[in-house]
């Protein structure tokens, strides 16, 4: 996939600062970056489907419901038009 131009002014830039540094640690940079592109990916759609059941209950969803309901606080402001 081609980089896009803000890609690679940002590659531009990063070279620019990495001049100014020592091997050991370009080379550490290196591995850095070599070891976050190894990382497996996990697909998106398993971050969205281990989202359910979040919310985490023992009370019944009636309860839970009007628990809710409850909480609520309206303001009454006159508008005037």
């Amino acid at each position: 996939m081609p980089m896009t131009k803000v890609e690679k002014h940002i590659v531009e830039t990063y070279a620019g600062l990495f001049e100014q540094l020592s091997p050991n640690t370009k080379l550490a940079l290196l591995e850095k970056l070599s070891a976050s592109i190894r990382k497996a990916k996990r697909p998106k759609e398993n971050d969205f489907l281990q989202s359910f059941g979040a919310f985490g209950s023992d009370l019944p969803a009636s309860e839970i419901i009007d628990d809710l309901k409850k909480s609520r606080s309206f303001r009454e402001k006159d508008l005037k038009l």
